[in-house]
């Protein structure tokens, strides 16, 4: 490599020339190195030259454009040019892959390598992009797999294993892509390794090796990948200088709370983002409350280090809610999902021009589903406009997930008899729709769990039993334990449709409606009592994990002997957006109707020809009342959406 930085040390002047290096020159003239007087060189040497060679075959083959951007990003790096770097991470990369590699791989590492005199950092954080963009344009082979944890472990351990901190300057949005790719590849690792039966003998015997030599397979195993996570977390001292922020500390306190490395900005955001990795990490493995856990140091508010990268910010939330909505927390889910959903559509206009702006909108799509699922399962009224934008979306799933059926009518129905309203088949047929409804959007709007354990490679036998008998897929246990829930709950919304047409009522004339004796009335009204209740976090204090004991449901109801005594709560209407959505709503009507064309009345050909000066027609009856009603307003109706 050092003769490859020292041929190219005059040549990086101009990066024009160097699509124009001749082979001859390249190669020299070896001939007199094979006379009998002069030993031959041996094999290893004459492998690197070969590989020399092809090197600048493949050099001359990129092009001079973007060789250019390579060096100018390699002499940003060096000079630690903060402006200058954010400009080639955002811009120049995205705008040369869209150029020449949309469906190609970049150059690799060891092509450019003499560009930047074999900078061996330049290289980690150029093999980081390349890696970024094979796993998101093309399709990852094993090698690639393989590679990009290799070149993960090379950076980190060059970032965590240095004497000191080291002296590099990248832009927080490139500080946070390098976390979530490092996730997100780790996740695509362990969901291609748990599918024995898609892979090659090839792929099967390189697996199998590497559990060998490792005494258990340690290629993107959790431990490495949670490791990583922590000791950024522990090497920066984030939680500390969190806190030391929340009980308002000076400047210099702060420094010194942080220490040497967290101190830095690049120690201390990669630190931060690595808890955010951290609750993305333990949502995957299916740990929703220490997901939570990592977070307690954490504020969920506009004024957090995480609103500086918008695609952190709405990755924190998505997380953070689905936590909630595992854990059953369904109004603090709603909030935390209405919170972010509000946000995103504020700033819609502005992230469009973020090349991220397709995974934002994707998590958007998703976080509206779970805000449905939530708000089925518990009833709010935090947001009209949201509400009204999930109806648009998934109005067929909500009619299906809010219509009331029994937990007895989870049967298969049979296709061939005829369904009455009301019938137990009636019932099996709602339940099983709700059923759908409730998977399908879950399915669609969950994280794409893992699992932690690899399939054993490195034992045949054991390999076979795990290819015939495999595992249940982490999302559908998930899906099974929320199903149950659902189940469970079946009930609540028949039983909640009679008590809202009662302030009292006997407890046998409700068990009669309900088809039921007094006893299993009662336990049906305290499964309804627990649905009503749930932690929640009021006002905001304390941890994410904190919270008080509260009644998430409009609906209240007491039992004094036989009597069943219902108490509802009417929340009061908020007439200002009321007025501000219909005046809005008027003022489109009124521009449509102002320009909509005058109504033009029929004319006779006789009144046409008799005209010599101007046009005159006949004024029928129907003429009268057209032009009577200006512009044709009575063909309009003006509606006021309540």
């Amino acid at each position: 490599m050092s003769q490859r930085a020292n041929y190219y040390e005059q040549e990086l002047d101009d990066a024009d020339d160097l699509a124009d290096v001749g082979l001859n020159l390249t190669i020299g003239n070896y001939g007199g190195l094979y006379e009998d007087a002069v030993p031959r060189i041996d094999e290893a040497t004459l492998i690197a030259m070969q590989q020399h060679v092809a090197q600048q075959v493949a050099l001359a083959q990129v092009p001079d454009v973007v060789k250019r951007f390579i060096i100018q990003f390699h002499q940003a790096i060096l000079n630690n040019n903060l402006p200058e770097i954010t400009a080639c991470y955002e811009n120049g990369w995205n705008r040369f892959t869209e150029q020449f590699y949309a469906k190609t791989e970049w150059p690799e590492a060891e092509i450019i390598a003499p560009l930047v005199n074999d900078n061996p950092v330049f290289l980690i954080l150029y093999r980081e992009l390349y890696y970024r963009h094979i796993y998101s344009r093309l399709a990852p082979n094993v090698d690639d797999r393989f590679h990009s944890y290799e070149n993960s472990c090379e950076l980190f351990n060059y970032l965590l294993n240095s004497e000191g901190p080291v002296q590099l300057t990248l832009p927080d949005q490139w500080l946070w892509d390098i976390i979530d790719e490092f996730i997100y590849q780790f996740q695509s690792f362990s969901q291609w390794r748990s599918k024995p039966k898609l892979k090659s003998e090839d792929e099967l015997q390189m697996l199998a090796s590497e559990a060998e030599s490792s005494g258990g397979s340690q290629l993107w195993s959790c431990y490495s990948v949670l490791n990583v996570l922590y000791s950024l977390v522990q090497k920066s001292r984030i939680n500390e200088y969190l806190i030391g922020v929340r009980e308002g500390c000076s400047e210099i306190e702060l420094v010194e709370i942080a220490g040497e490395y967290g101190s830095k900005p690049l120690y201390r955001m990669l630190g931060y983002f690595s808890l955010i990795g951290l609750l993305r990490v333990h949502v995957l493995l299916g740990d929703f409350t220490l997901a939570l856990k990592v977070m307690e140091n954490i504020e969920l508010n506009q004024k957090a280090f995480f609103t500086k990268v918008t695609a952190c910010h709405v990755a924190t939330y998505y997380y953070v809610g689905f936590s909630y909505m595992a854990l059953r927390r369904y109004n603090d889910a709603i909030r935390t999902f209405v919170s972010i959903l509000n946000f995103i559509g504020r700033m819609r206009q502005y992230h469009t021009r973020s090349y991220q702006y397709d995974q934002i909108n994707k998590t958007a799509e998703r976080m509206y589903a779970l805000f449905a699922i939530c708000n089925c399962l518990s009833p709010s009224k935090l947001d009209d406009q949201i509400l009204n934008n999930v109806k648009e979306r998934y109005a067929d799933q909500i009619s299906k997930m809010s219509q009331p059926f029994t937990s007895n009518a989870f049967i298969t129905p049979n296709p061939t008899t005829p369904i009455t309203p009301g019938s137990p088949t009636a019932k099996a047929s709602a339940a099983s729709e709700a059923l759908a409804a409730y998977s399908e959007l879950f399915l669609f709007a969950c994280p794409k769990f893992i699992t932690a354990n690899a399939p054993p490679y490195n034992d045949q036998d054991a390999l076979t039993v795990y290819v015939n008998d495999p595992p249940e897929e982490p999302a559908t246990r998930h899906l099974s334990l929320f199903l149950d829930d659902i189940r469970a709950r079946a009930e609540v919304p028949t039983l909640r449709s009679y008590l809202k047409l009662y302030t009292s009522l006997d407890a046998s004339k409700l068990a009669g409606f309900l088809e039921k004796d007094e006893e299993e009335l009662v336990q049906l009204m305290m499964v309804m009592k627990s649905a009503s209740r749930g932690v929640s976090r009021v006002n905001n204090e304390g941890t994410l994990l904190d919270g008080q004991m509260i009644t998430t449901s409009d609906l209240d109801f007491v039992i004094n002997d036989n009597m069943v005594h219902v108490v509802e709560s009417v929340i009061n209407r908020k007439y200002g957006g009321w007025f501000v959505r219909n005046t809005e709503h008027a003022q489109r009507v009124y521009d449509a109707l102002k320009a909509s064309p005058l109504p033009i009345s029929k004319q006779t050909p006789a009144a046409n020809a008799g005209s010599n000066t101007e046009d005159t027609k006949p004024i029928t009856q129907d003429a009268k009342r057209t032009t009577n009603v200006p512009w044709n307003a009575s063909t309009r109706k003006v509606e006021f959406n309540v």
